[in-house]
């Protein structure tokens, strides 16, 4: 890295100055003393990630998670109650408790327990969910991940002055995870007054690298390579898998005193246009004057019906239209292609139609690459990169997959998945079978039947059934799960990749019949309460990957259509394929 006698003087933190919460080393024993007195909450995942980014200044001006006034204002107006343009919501919400009070204070804790801050209560407001999505996400699809994961936050939001004695631990890449003053720091030392932030939640390949160098180039800056590793896009690529490509091309394939990479431990809400702005916003604080904003950035991708929840430059055309007043200029992320004939890349634009180009989709290099045991070309990417992925990328056909029966009591749903069982042993998949009654008895022992607690059960197999695909297993869960967004939410926690909703379909009448264990007939004699399909809703999918018919067809061939489609996607090898057969 070159370094130079005098610090270059980047752009100004917006709001003017770098927020700091982290108590002084000498308060924090006292701190911690006078917390194990007070009442606790335990934050979610995506909170600690808030909690980490406003303590070190990377939200600056926003020095708190939200009160109602800036909360409301920013839903309505992209702006603070103070007028500064803010794009998204950053709220704490939780559960109503007696010790959450209007002027008291309480401790907030991570995930294991671990004393992460204090707040002094200062406000307690309701919020409404659909008025968030609609307004901060554009949509109440509940294919967006947000959309769905809200339906499990507190009703309440809370908000008050942070004092933050720790932030979050982080065992992986500690060189790397440097706060907003640290980037600051060492930006200062390149000798080049212009930063230019790439975002990135996915591996870098020949033509990143190629945009970013060009990008650099105009103006005479540094890349601030900045990968999110807090809370991505589900189904996305690991972070530890990604990291490891920045670092092989950060360490062989940029000047070193044109590239720096720090990374951000950001909970992404995947809002498109506005994230797009947020995320402008966050890099300057960290320094940058110029932002990459990519072809639909932050985008969750499609809505139920298939079709795109943002346009591909919506986000692209509200940073523009932004710039002036966020200090930061959007470069737009180009289409670049492979002109092989001539071993470079260029903008698609401006390639001659008779020209030969060459170019990979997203789409084929998962599927007719990585997961079929193919190495990528080195034109597409760097060969460390493409021995980093392939070893993190196993075949289809060893790849995990949730297949989940959803549809009412006694359609059918656990006599398809036990055949199922069967004849995906008989193809050689190892399969994990989480029958909803089953796992009420052994893992969610003491729920009872109303909302919250079928829910609860729910989300408890989709968290077991998500750790299982990850690790490469094949699941197949059969609940009743009558409710949309939890469904929904199951999805995202998977990866829509992985996640195969299934909607065995049986009229009402058919379960009664079915019905051995007469818990339809005590549901209408009133002996039991809030029981599906008679005094509590089954909202049925709208858009499942397969639709059985349960009433007309044997357990056996719907269990055979499920199997075509996992064969149809690879996730499943034909028997001819593994004895030889001609």
């Amino acid at each position: 890295m070159a370094m130079t006698n005098t610090p270059t003087t980047l752009i100004s933190p917006y709001g003017g100055k770098l927020v700091d919460l982290l108590a002084s080393a000498e308060e924090v024993a006292e701190l911690r003393a006078y917390a194990s007195k007070l009442p606790s909450i335990k934050i979610s995942a995506r909170a600690e990630c808030d909690l980490e980014m406003l303590a070190t200044g990377a939200f600056s001006p926003l020095d708190r998670f939200m009160g109602k006034a800036d909360f409301q204002r920013v839903l309505d107006e992209m702006r603070l109650a103070n007028g500064l343009l803010f794009p998204i919501p950053v709220t704490l919400a939780v559960e109503p408790s007696p010790d959450l009070q209007v002027g008291k204070e309480i401790a907030l804790r991570g995930a294991n327990n671990d004393l992460l801050a204090l707040m002094t209560v200062e406000e307690i407001y309701e919020w409404n969910r659909d008025e968030v999505a609609a307004k901060a996400f554009g949509t109440l699809d509940l294919r967006h991940p947000l959309v769905a994961e809200m339906h499990r936050w507190g009703p309440v939001n809370i908000a008050g002055p942070l004092r933050v004695l720790q932030l979050p631990a982080h065992y992986d890449f500690k060189d790397l995870r440097l706060t907003p003053s640290q980037v600051r720091s060492r930006l200062e030392t390149y000798g080049h007054k212009n930063v230019v932030a790439f975002q990135t939640r996915n591996p870098l390949h020949r033509v990143h690298e190629e945009l970013t160098k060009r990008a650099i180039a105009e103006v005479d800056g540094v890349l601030l390579l900045h990968p999110v590793v807090g809370m991505t896009k589900p189904g996305d690529v690991d972070h530890y898998t990604r990291v490891r490509t920045y670092m092989a091309l950060a360490e062989n394939h940029y000047d070193p005193d044109r590239i720096l990479l720090s990374l951000l431990p950001l909970a992404m809400r995947m809002a498109g246009p506005r994230e797009a702005v947020w995320h402008a916003i966050i890099r300057r604080n960290h320094g940058a004057n110029h932002f990459i904003v990519g072809r639909d950035h932050a985008g969750p991708g499609n809505d139920s019906t298939g079709k795109p929840i943002y346009g591909p430059y919506d986000a692209q055309e509200l940073v523009a239209a932004c710039s002036e007043e966020l200090g930061v200029t959007m470069v737009p992320f180009k289409q670049l292609v492979y002109l092989p004939d001539e071993d470079r890349y260029e903008e698609e634009d401006k390639v001659a139609k008779t020209a030969r180009v060459a170019n990979i989709s997203g789409t084929q290099v998962r599927d007719n690459y990585l997961a079929a045991g193919q190495k990528l070309p080195d034109w597409f990417t760097r060969p460390q990169v493409a021995d980093i992925l392939a070893d993190a990328y196993p075949p289809m056909h060893r790849q995990g997959f949730c297949v989940w029966l959803t549809g009412l009591s006694a359609s059918g749903k656990s006599a398809v998945a036990e055949v199922l069982t069967v004849l995906l042993l008989e193809h050689g998949r190892q399969i994990t079978l989480l029958d909803g009654n089953v796992v009420r008895t052994n893992l969610s022992e003491g729920l009872g039947y109303d909302k919250h607690d079928r829910d609860a059960n729910v989300r408890r197999m989709g968290f077991v059934a998500s750790e299982l695909v990850r690790h490469g297993g094949a699941v197949i869960c059969a609940a009743v799960s009558p409710y949309r967004a939890t469904r929904n939410d199951v999805r995202a926690v998977v990866g829509k990749e992985g996640y195969i909703e299934v909607f065995v379909d049986t009229p009402l009448e058919i379960c009664e019949q079915r019905d051995t264990q007469g818990m339809y007939a005590k549901a209408r004699r009133g002996e039991i309460k809030e029981f599906t399909g008679i005094d509590d809703p089954y909202e049925p999918p709208q858009h499942p990957e397969i639709h059985l018919d349960g009433a007309n067809h044997s357990a056996e061939e719907n269990a055979r259509t499920i199997l075509q489609y996992l064969l149809d996607r690879g996730l499943v090898r034909p028997l001819s394929a593994q004895i030889g057969a001609n």
